[in-house]
């Protein structure tokens, strides 16, 4: 079986975004978005990232990816990608004893690249149709460039302006991924030698994370762009909710007295009490001090931290004591006072209602508002629509 080997290069220092490759855009690391598009693409049978920083080998390793350390000389502002992949390729091949027959550069400032996008450029070397290959986005659009004498056409003549449909398309490079045969990117050093083919994609799809404007577009686009993914129970340890507008609808009811009432879902009851029987370690985690927070999880029979500030050193402490592994966990919730979990646990979800800084960087959202069945929705994800609980699966001995 041939080897093909992802290499995605993550440097730890960004001037343009600050620790840029482990930003989150839909609750994952740009890091390790290009891993699983990497892992999904059937033509890919290793994945390395090659990095000078602990903490984006850590989140390769979370992902699914070997880590390769990077040495510092070809870690700075002017190394080039091809001497990241070349070091890599050495790595892989005196790790596994095994010679790489073709070698991808996959870029993780692409957030929406595809498993099928990195497949076929990969198989466009694979099958020997091309030395090398890219992804590029076909385009139809004018260029103009300026002069001393003014403005003139690039790639057009402009006193001659063809309909759309009667020109050729032309094709910006994405960046994104390039596929090399391995013996000849060894020899040439370069990611373009011989016959190379190019990979048309959707222009749609189509965005290099450079800036900050970059990085909020990327969130912005994930929910319309991203296929839905919702976890499974294979896929979670343990499951944390926020209370306010996520198991209510975020309003108060106040008496006379000053007292506060809140309208809870009889379905999220439901769900909570399914999740129980299955086994999943289930618990309240919020910053209000009410004591109707606390008589909700008496009610549901699961244990409560609430009056917290620091929601996120709480749900480290949680997890620490139950030995969870954070990744493992389902965290959901609605508003600012959650991303600091969000930022911590492997599933992070955002009622439908939630705030728009929260449901961009969620990994999956309700189509339930809170206080509306959410939860109830949450446990269907994880046991199915009938609530069954499933049989835990353990390795054959």
């Amino acid at each position: 079986m041939p080897v093909v080997l992802a290499v995605i290069p993550a440097r730890g220092g960004s001037k343009g975004v600050p620790a840029k490759n482990l930003a989150p855009v839909a609750g994952v690391p740009l890091v390790g978005r290009a891993v699983h598009a990497c892992l999904g693409a059937r033509s890919v049978t290793h994945v390395v990232v090659s990095t000078d920083d602990p903490a984006i080998a850590a989140a390769a390793r979370t992902a699914g990816a070997e880590a390769v350390h990077r040495p510092a000389a070809i870690a700075g502002d002017t190394a080039t990608s091809e001497a990241a992949v070349l070091h890599a390729l050495d790595a892989f091949e005196a790790t596994h004893g095994r010679a790489v027959d073709v070698v991808l550069l996959v870029q993780c400032t692409s957030p929406f690249l595809t498993p099928a996008e990195i497949a076929e450029t990969a198989d466009r070397v694979l099958t020997g149709a091309a030395d090398t290959a890219f992804t590029a986005a076909p385009s139809h659009g004018f260029l103009w460039r300026e002069t001393a004498e003014g403005a003139e056409g690039v790639n057009h003549d402009k006193a001659h302006r063809p309909r759309r449909q009667d020109r050729e398309p032309e094709y910006l490079e994405t960046g994104a991924v390039y596929a090399m045969a391995a013996p000849g990117f060894r020899a040439r050093r370069h990611r373009f030698f011989g016959r190379t083919a190019l990979v048309a994609t959707d222009p749609a799809r189509v965005l290099e994370i450079d800036d900050p404007h970059d990085l909020a577009r990327a969130k912005a686009l994930a929910p319309l762009l991203d296929a839905p993914v919702t976890p499974g129970f294979a896929d979670v340890d343990a499951v944390v909710l926020d209370f306010d507008g996520t198991q209510t609808d975020d309003r108060v009811h106040l008496d006379a007295e000053g007292r506060e009432f809140v309208s809870a879902h009889r379905g999220d009851g439901l769900g909570i009490a399914a999740l129980r029987r299955a086994g999943l370690p289930v618990l309240i985690l919020s910053t209000e001090q009410n004591a109707v927070v606390a008589a909700r999880a008496r009610k549901l029979r699961i244990p409560v931290l609430h009056g917290i500030d620091r929601k996120d050193r709480a749900l480290k402490e949680w997890c620490e004591a139950e030995g969870i592994d954070p990744q493992r966990v389902l965290y959901a919730g609605n508003d600012v006072n959650d991303l600091p979990c969000f930022h911590l646990v492997g599933w992070p979800v955002a009622v439908s209602s939630a705030h728009d800084s929260v449901r961009a960087a969620a990994r999956a959202v309700t189509v339930t508002p809170g206080g509306a069945g959410a939860i109830r929705e949450i446990a269907a994800w994880l046991l199915g629509p009938e609530l069954d609980t499933p049989a835990r699966t353990t390795p054959e001995s």
